[in-house]
């Protein structure tokens, strides 16, 4: 028989059987589409040689007026800046004792120091720096104590406990002196989704709402809110204070709580997303305390004053006010478009628009139903808005459309809805992509994601593997490259930030990329047995470093539907491959595209096969 040229639908589509989307391709691993044509996805290299502590659900970076740019980040245990290459810790301070309010008691031959303080307010994780406190008597000397210190374990409220950097000895039986001072860092939250432990830590509709708001924001999984107001930062930790970093005071001065600012007025204490408006300004609290109340109220919507993070109280003279929504039962997430603020609460989507005096915004229903799943889900790209709720994936362009998606089952069936507020969104410009990263039903923490090319409509799946581990991104706004947040599976403080779409590697070291088509078979009714006798490859490199580049072709076969798939041949294609022969015999067969490396691409273009009748049995 003559050659048979193979060209397979752009997509994958996994909504269907594997034999049943003949002509099409069934999975993939970090490869893309693009004009219709399979391609390996772009490498990855570090922002900065330097780590930071915690996990990232938010990166937010921005340019200040004298042209420096700031990346900014929140994690389950920090605060953080990136000017340049450094990591300035900006985490905001919760208290500070007053001299000899701590105490400390060493046990000879061990790290572990006892902390006394009366109603620390300390959880475990967070991080206390002491000062002024004197020698124990041995080896746990001043300098030992005076420095920052993580806190282990919490025994009691008036205790904890923390490992030092020197072993203390028989005499170390002092108590640190009467001058002790601690200063203690913002309570850190959780790096988990646990079901019944205060806003955002459960599933949404999985309880009454008040039944848990008892229980500390450091009880939550950590998820942060981000903008600039002007050059400095305004941040949010969700369920708790709105705080503010002034960039003019430089990176050596931790953000403060917007209430302790001159002139603060009625700034709420608690809400569960902080933004502020492009043109005219105002910072807006979603899902806050009322006016006269420290209860969260999770459905109301207050704004300060125009060109104001600390005016917030309602006057005839400032545009300051509020509104309590009407649809659901909480606010999930906003979003800043150029139009308008889309606020998602459990119900559907409400736009927000700014209209001036007397009433400032106006708040519009524009969709019931549609909701997000998790707070970051939403992105904005392409003149639109993309989200993911509980079912599916959406369009929004001034009302919302469902987008027909060719893998849905495929990951709302093996989605950990436990840990789905750890899901967001991710913008890819430069390939007109967006991404949604997911845990998979059998992980804790993000493993896999799910691409859409919104120019091209198709859809492309793949995993965290190879160090492509993501919890947070950033867009290429002000930076040449987008950015994301690594984790670390074994410690919270070794931490990167990527850019990506650099080169061909994993930061230098190789990553693999395949995808594999459905099976095909030889004839309509799949009734006789093929063989496959000859490879012609059409792949195209980029980035060619040698003649030895080489991507592998496998053919795969099964011979009934419910069979696993076997390899029957691989061969090696390099840049000045012709022809294989091979030898391959199955009913049916598949094509798997793959390779492992880090300093050239591959898009593929028409295979052909030498593929002819073998028999029936």
């Amino acid at each position: 028989m003559p050659l048979r040229k193979y060209v397979f639908r752009p997509g994958i589509n996994k909504e269907g059987t594997n034999y049943s989307n003949e002509g099409g391709w069934f999975d993939a691993d970090k490869v893309r589409f693009r004009k219709g044509r399979p391609e390996r996805i772009g490498g990855w290299q570090k922002q900065s040689t330097n780590s930071f502590i915690g996990t990232s659900r938010k990166i937010y970076s921005y340019r200040a007026a004298n042209g420096t740019n700031y990346i900014t980040l929140g994690t389950h245990q920090k605060f953080y800046v990136l000017e340049g290459q450094e990591y300035a810790d900006i985490t905001p301070i919760r208290s500070t004792t007053s001299a000899g309010d701590i105490t400390f008691a060493a046990t000879d031959g061990s790290t572990t120091i006892t902390a006394t303080d009366t109603s620390h307010g300390a959880v475990e994780g967070d991080f206390v720096t002491f000062s002024s406190a004197a020698s124990l008597g041995g080896n746990i000397t001043a300098a030992v104590l005076n420095q920052e210190y993580q806190i282990d374990s919490v025994p009691t409220a008036n205790t904890f406990t923390f490992t030092a950097t020197a072993t203390a000895n028989s005499s170390d039986t002092g108590n640190g002196g009467s001058s002790t001072v601690g200063t203690y860092q913002l309570n850190s939250g959780l790096d988990f989704y646990v079901a019944s432990t205060g806003w955002g830590a459960g599933t949404w509709g999985a309880g009454t709402w008040g039944s848990t708001t008892s229980l500390s924001f450091a009880n939550q999984l950590r998820l942060w809110s981000i903008d600039n107001f002007g050059d400095d930062t305004v941040l949010n930790p969700r369920g708790g204070g709105i705080f503010y970093w002034d960039e003019s005071s430089g990176t050596s001065t931790r953000a403060v709580n917007a209430t302790s600012k001159a002139g603060a007025s009625d700034v709420p204490t608690i809400c569960l997303q902080v933004m502020v408006s492009d043109l005219d300004k105002h910072t807006i609290a979603f899902g806050c305390n009322p006016i006269g109340s420290s209860t969260l109220d999770p459905l109301l919507v207050r704004f300060s004053d125009t060109e104001s993070i600390t005016d917030w109280t309602p006057t005839a003279t400032n545009q300051a006010g509020g509104v309590q929504l009407s649809m659901g039962s909480t606010i999930i997430g906003a979003l800043q478009t150029r139009q308008e603020i889309l606020i998602w609460t459990d119900a559907g989507i409400i736009s927000m628009r700014f209209v001036g005096a007397p009433f400032v915004f106006s708040f519009t229903e524009v969709a019931h139903g549609p909701s997000l799943i998790s707070p970051n889900a939403a992105v904005s790209a392409n003149n639109s808005v993309y989200f993911m709720d509980n079912g599916g994936f959406y369009v929004y362009s001034g009302s919302a459309q469902r987008l027909p998606c060719t893998v849905l089952d495929y990951v709302l069936s093996d989605l950990n809805q436990g840990q789905a507020f750890k899901i967001f969104g991710a913008v890819n410009d430069s390939a007109n992509e967006i991404l949604w990263f997911y845990p998979s039903k059998n992980s804790t923490e993000i493993d896999r994601y799910v691409l859409y090319n919104y120019l091209e409509q198709v859809w492309s799946i793949g995993t965290t593997s190879d160090n492509f581990v993501r919890t947070a991104w950033d867009e290429a706004l002000i930076l040449t490259n987008p950015i994301a947040a690594s984790k670390n599976s074994s410690t919270d403080n070794n931490n990167f930030l990527f850019a990506h779409e650099i080169g061909h590697g994993d930061d230098g070291s190789n990553f693999t990329a395949f995808i594999e088509s459905s099976d095909f078979d030889l004839d309509p009714d799949g009734e006789n047995f093929i063989s496959v006798n000859k490879i012609i490859p059409d792949i195209q490199f980029r980035d060619q470093q040698s003649t030895s580049d080489n991507v592998d072709i496998i053919i795969k076969g099964r011979d009934y539907p419910l069979e696993s798939l076997s390899t029957l041949s691989t061969v090696s294609v390099t840049p000045n491959s012709t022809f294989t022969n091979t030898r391959a015999r199955s009913r049916q067969c598949a094509i798997r595209v793959s390779n492992s490396s880090n300093d050239y691409g591959w898009r593929l273009g028409d295979v052909r096969l030498d593929i002819r009748p073998d028999g029936k049995r």
